[in-house]
């Protein structure tokens, strides 16, 4: 009797992007990385796109795609980041799906997922109905065919969901075995009873759902999928794949299926090499001809269900209380602080479900004056989210509009779905699953709330904002200092909300600062620029200028003319208001020139204030990457001035500083810090110089042993690790040149005498393929009386045996 194996990987992040920027900002608490999305990807999903096949020595011996032998899923909104910010990545994952096709007889292994991973029991129909179409349709839109399974977010079930999945042609989804209730052979009456997780994962099984559809569902091995995660079977590749092969059971007379199913992000985030143990496990299954690698698809074709089984209903697999982890204080956490409570979470849903329920008839009636059918048109409106051009909302317009819609009439239809879609995003399952309300996955989705009250007040006219609050306010914080859900909606989501005139003092403090052309853009904003003039005055520096802004989601567009002026350091003013007229900006632009030309600085001030208000911003109105760029070119003078004299600090006393150390005395922490400070400072330079200095890296390394240092260590090791991707991507264009594969070298035997680890992946990434490309013409060249070709192939063994890769 046959035997098959298959690993799912849910591979997911929450949604991070600023809600009007359309994109991730900045997040420190990713350092080294810009964002957690580029962290997580840098640690996992790259790493499961190039994983490696090791022999006994330890040595590379094949770079291998994952995704290709497992089954997997991917978030929607995950995906489309990846798309914009690691397209290799993203393109090997399309591969694998490709590919995987040719070895599970015409089925891909990737999977489709409800669209923004919302608790579909907790939604209401019309909500569960798009979030499954948008996660079908964006699928298919990436991968180019037909999903055959849904991964459902959380495994979060109810009939109803499942019964609009099979509806909309999804023919499988994959279950904890808890949440299966009772099994039955088809076509017999006697049920088991299977509750508890009792259920035999190793077949498939049929549910009869209420409209008389089937859906076929797959119970993954709870044990084996439960130690991947938590009991550190990702330890060792060969420990996995014997775990894996100890399932099967000579006492089964069908064709088995050993699965398990656990968040991706095992593979290499929470677990380092992750990555290799799937890899290793995947390559000694595939050495036993008694077993084969599947992916639902093919098992479900070759061996439809025999059983059938009644589901737990409102359960899923992290949650041992059904679904309450995402609407009540359950117990469920993630065990950090044991005297937080959850009580915020009923609340938090409560206020977002009376701001959903609120809208919708308003949506509804508004809506009907310019589409046919609002409900239909938000179904379809994913074809716009996932291509924003002009022609693609012409063509979405021109099946779902009532008439020919005016310019006015196409930005408020845009809006109305772009209002549903925050109120459907604001519901997205971090938000409840951690442990506090002011927890960065809680704000994001209060943060999708905010944007939803700011389009009903364009919208609608009459604000919610207040009885939104209100409900808000029930949401108490476990920190005194954040309240509850209005001070917390207060602090971080007032100040992130974003209109056209905010967009416009970006660009008119940026512009002091760096150079733009007529036509920019910011984030998911055009900006035209109309006039533009500078004027300076010692250290000040100040701009006038007029800008037309779109919104490339909505369309919605504005004049806005804009003065700025910097004085010095952080000191910084900038209004903003409506174009009102080539004579007014004129007589703006000429006051304001004129003005500080004389170097009356009182004077701008006064004039910003004439021409604008209150309606004037600061430094910190920038968008955090820009602010951060500009803090940075404000700060370089003092922060060179701090170099220079913690430098005549290190260097006057360096003598005294080894006296002491001679003696064994701890060094003063003035002088410790003065250390250290030049020190990171000094090793960052070198190590992403363009040709290090090895010598002088030594040197710098041999002190900070001296004077017990602590170092960024994930600072430099990041930047090192770009240096070297960069030469090595060098050596890759030039082959022939043997001098910077001597630096290779070199720069590599630095890296593992660092006394911190350097990521040389993407150096072996790179080296790799030389293999089978470069280094046989230069082996080739090499058996005749070719000295250089000599050389070239002893210089790339010895840079393959550094870099751990087998060449001979």
């Amino acid at each position: 009797m046959e035997r098959y194996v298959c690993i799912h990987s849910h591979f997911y992040q929450p949604p991070r992007e600023n809600p009007w920027l359309e994109s991730i900002e900045l997040q420190y608490s990713a350092y080294p990385y810009h964002d957690w999305n580029e962290r997580i990807t840098a640690e996992c999903y790259a790493p499961n796109a190039t994983s490696r096949i090791l022999d006994s020595k330890k040595r590379i011996t094949e770079i291998v795609n994952n995704y290709i032998k497992i089954s997997f899923n991917f978030g929607p909104t995950i995906l489309a980041w990846m798309e914009a910010n690691a397209p290799e990545v993203f393109m090997a994952i399309l591969l694998a799906d490709h590919e995987s096709q040719k070895s599970f007889s015409g089925h891909g292994s990737a999977m489709a997922q409800a669209y923004n991973h919302m608790i579909m029991p907790l939604a209401n129909r019309q909500d569960k109905y798009t979030q499954v179409l948008w996660g079908i349709r964006d699928f298919e839109h990436r991968f180019q065919r037909q999903p055959e399974g849904m991964w459902l977010p959380e495994t979060a079930l109810d009939p109803e969901t499942l019964d609009i999945m099979a509806e909309l042609g999804i023919k499988f989804t994959i279950l904890a075995p808890h949440q299966a209730k009772r099994v039955r052979q088809i076509g017999t009456d006697n049920w088991e009873d299977v509750d508890g997780g009792r259920i035999d994962p190793t077949r498939a099984y049929a549910v009869n759902l209420p409209s008389g559809r089937k859906l076929s569902l797959f119970f993954y091995d709870g044990p084996v999928s439960h130690a991947i995660a938590f009991e550190g079977l990702l330890a060792n590749g060969e420990s996995f794949a014997d775990r894996l092969m100890g399932v099967f059971s000579d006492q089964r007379d069908w064709p088995q299926l050993v699965h398990i199913a656990t968040d991706g992000e095992s593979y290499g985030h929470h677990h380092r090499n992750g990555d290799m143990a799937l890899a290793y496990a995947l390559h000694h299954i595939e050495a036993n001809p008694q077993v084969k690698i599947t992916n639902y698809g093919e098992y479900l074709e070759k061996h439809p269900p025999t059983h059938e089984v009644e589901i737990v209903e409102n359960s899923s697999w992290s949650c041992v209380h059904g679904i309450e982890r995402w609407r009540s204080d359950c117990g469920c956490n993630s065990g950090g602080h044991a005297e937080w409570n959850q009580s915020w979470r009923a609340p938090l849903r409560q206020a977002l479900d009376w701001l959903r329920d609120t809208l919708a008839p308003t949506y509804e009636e508004k809506a009907r004056e310019y589409l046919k059918d609002p409900w239909a048109a938000r179904n379809e409106y994913i074809a716009v989210i996932l291509d924003r051009t002009p022609e693609s909302v012409q063509q979405f317009l021109s099946r779902h509009a009532t008439h020919e819609l005016s310019e006015p009439e196409r930005i408020k239809v845009l809006k109305l779905l772009e209002l549903q879609r925050h109120a459907m995003l604001m519901y997205t399952s971090c938000g409840w699953f951690f442990d506090e309300l002011s927890g960065i996955e809680t704000v994001q989705v209060i943060q999708y709330a905010g944007r939803v009250v700011q389009l009903a007040q364009e919208l609608f006219g009459d604000s919610i904002e207040e009885q939104f609050l209100k409900l808000l306010e029930a949401a108490k914080s476990n920190l005194p200092e954040h309240g509850d859900g209005r001070r917390i909606y207060d602090k971080w989501v007032k100040p992130a909300t974003i209109d056209l005139a905010k967009v416009a003092a970006h660009y008119a403090i940026s512009s002091l600062f760096q150079e733009y052309g007529e036509h920019s853009k910011i984030y998911c904003y055009a900006v035209d620029r109309q006039a533009y003039q500078k004027g300076e005055c010692g250290k000040t520096r100040i701009a006038v200028g007029r800008v037309n802004v779109t919104s490339e989601i909505t369309q919605e567009s504005q004049a806005l003319s804009f003065g700025v002026a910097h004085f010095s350091d952080h000191n910084l003013s900038a209004g903003v208001r409506k174009y009102r007229g080539e004579e007014a900006f004129n007589e703006m632009l000429q006051e304001l020139i004129q003005t500080c030309s004389v170097a009356d600085f009182p004077g701008v001030i006064r004039l910003l204030d004439k021409h604008f208000g209150t309606s004037t911003y600061a430094l910190r109105s920038l968008f955090r990457d820009e602010q951060n760029k500009v803090l940075g070119n404000i700060l370089q003078l003092t922060l060179n001035e701090t170099e220079s004299a913690y430098r005549q600090i290190y260097q006057s006393h360096y003598p005294l500083m080894r006296f002491l150390i001679n003696l064994g005395n701890p060094l003063p922490k003035g002088l410790q810090f003065a250390a250290e400070f030049i020190l990171n400072t000094d090793l960052r330079r070198a190590l992403s110089a363009d040709t290090p200095d090895v010598a002088a890296i030594k040197k710098f390394l041999e002190e900070t042993g001296l004077w017990k240092v602590q170092l960024d260590t994930s600072g430099l090791a990041h930047v090192f690790r770009q240096t070297l991707e960069k030469k090595m991507f060098d050596f890759v264009n030039k082959p022939e040149d043997v001098a910077i594969m001597s630096e290779m070298i070199a720069l590599v035997e630095l890296a593992q005498s660092l006394p911190f680890a350097v990521e040389l992946r993407g150096v072996q990434n790179l080296c790799h393929p030389m293999l089978k490309k470069t280094f046989p013409e230069f082996q080739k060249r090499a058996k005749g009386e070719d000295q250089l070709a000599k050389d070239w192939v002893a210089r790339f063994v010895s840079l393959g045996d550094k870099l751990a890769i087998r060449i001979l």
